[in-house]
């Protein structure tokens, strides 16, 4: 793995149940942590959704392999990066030799709870 190539950072996001000041618990995206990664692979396709042709953009982002990205999962974590969030298709251990580990992202339309 090239070091240098690692020069975005990226954020992950961890969807968990909140309680308020109230005791109300409200389902949002927590920041969880930041590191460094690579992204690469950019493809995409379109769709035609009411009549509208809309670009879904796909894309990975490597990383080195540590304790917080060896936890993330498709149904609870997505990547923000420059501000945008992007959902998480897939993750890819990279044969589990624990250097590094590659996620396949889709830009979607993210609603905030």
């Amino acid at each position: 793995m090239d070091i240098a190539a690692l020069n975005k950072r990226v954020t992950f996001q961890k969807y968990q149940i909140v309680t308020d000041d109230y005791g109300n618990h409200q389902n949002t995206w927590v920041n969880d942590f930041s590191c460094f990664a690579t992204i690469g692979g950019e493809s995409g396709f379109e769709v035609n959704e009411a009549g509208l042709v809309i670009e879904k953009p796909t894309f990975s982002v490597t990383t080195r392999y540590c304790k917080g990205t060896r936890a993330v999962t498709t149904l609870t974590y997505r990547i923000v990066i420059d501000g945008v969030a992007y959902n998480i298709d897939s993750v890819d251990h990279m044969n589990f030799k624990g250097h590094s580990i590659k996620f396949h992202c889709r830009k979607e339309p993210v609603h905030e709870q």
